[in-house]
């Protein structure tokens, strides 16, 4: 029992952490800078008006500063945030008892927008046009609709696949953005923002070595931190240099390319008991012990991105540069593929 207790207090002090690092203000959001200028531009215009931001669905992978966003957004427009996801929201009462509580100018943010239930979702639809919530009210030949007035609202959607957002739910936000991997130099900055706040001490070449193994997500980029900050404290002086950072990822199983140990298994399985694929991806989460959807959200897009993993038609096969990586030998197939190509 006190075991469960210290675990869990360590995940609550993890996650007061990561709030910590979070930015307050759209000026201390470091990147995305297409999508800030329109959003800028959105929120001085409806404070110009006096009126309430237009609706925002944000999209991209996952840890790239979505609900970050929402922050902000809420702190902009000088609003309250109120934060649920698409799966808590299981009836049409679950949303009404969500949105009857909001007051003027608050921000409702839904993560996981697309997993709204079908007849959740089509209740959204007129609170979010005409700020009125339809409810029936009884069973059978009794049945009737009631409809409440809700006050102006901002609804924030979050996404990580924003082709399965249906069309007219997609249709009813003002602005559509996505937000992209972050180049190193921009989560280097972070990085360094981060160990600000943290009370971290680390020189510009450490940083640099944490972002650059950070897979372009702020998120990882604030774990690695903590890690290296960690072992920089136990087996360093608590200066983050170059070395002591690759010595500190190293030592957590992060290695220069940015890969954890499971995206090595990934690698792994598909070379070494699938002769490099094709093989399907519900065969790989078994291979590796992970759930499908885990893998393709939170570790393939990375894998492909770096070009070691490739999706087709058939299923996942490993290019030669994962060959090269997990210092395995390739097959001749991969080796006429690359001649060919040279």
């Amino acid at each position: 029992m006190r075991e469960d207790g210290l675990l869990a207090g360590s995940a609550l002090e993890e996650d007061q952490t990561e709030a910590s690092l979070r930015p307050k203000r759209m000026e201390d959001f470091v990147g995305q800078d297409p999508l800030k200028d329109r959003l800028g531009i959105m929120i001085e215009a409806a404070k110009s008006r006096s009126e309430t931001l237009d609706h925002v669905l944000l999209s991209g992978p996952p840890g790239l500063g979505k609900t970050t966003m929402a922050v902000i957004l809420a702190n902009e427009m000088e609003g309250q945030l109120r934060l649920t996801s698409g799966p808590a929201l299981e009836r049409p009462g679950d949303l009404a008892g969500e949105l009857t509580n909001l007051s003027e100018g608050d921000v409702f943010f839904i993560d996981e927008v697309h997993r709204l239930p079908r007849q959740v979702e089509e209740v959204l639809y007129s609170a979010m046009e005409d700020f009125k919530l339809d409810i029936m009210v009884g069973k059978g030949p009794s049945a009737r609709s009631i409809r409440l007035d809700l006050p102006s609202f901002t609804l924030i959607g979050a996404t990580t696949r924003l082709g399965k957002i249906s069309s007219p739910l997609r249709d009813r936000f003002g602005e559509v953005g996505r937000l992209d991997y972050y180049p190193p130099e921009d989560l280097g900055l972070i990085v360094v923002r981060s160990a600000s706040i943290l009370g971290v001490q680390i020189d510009e070449a450490g940083a640099a070595i944490i972002a650059s193994r950070s897979r372009g997500t702020p998120r990882i980029a604030n774990r690695l931190l903590r890690r290296v900050r960690d072992f920089s404290t136990v087996r360093s002086d608590g200066l983050i240099t170059a070395e002591t950072a690759r010595d500190g990822l190293l030592a957590f199983e992060v290695d220069e390319a940015g890969l954890d140990e499971v995206d090595r298994a990934i690698l792994e399985a598909v070379i070494d008991k699938f002769g490099g694929g094709p093989v399907g991806l519900s065969t790989v989460a078994i291979a590796v012990g992970e759930e499908p959807e885990t893998i393709e959200d939170a570790y393939e897009p990375f894998l492909i991105q770096k070009g070691l993993l490739q999706r087709t038609p058939r299923g996942r096969v490993v290019t030669a540069a994962a060959y090269e990586h997990m210092q395995r030998i390739p097959p001749a197939r991969l080796n006429h593929q690359q001649t060919l190509l040279d």
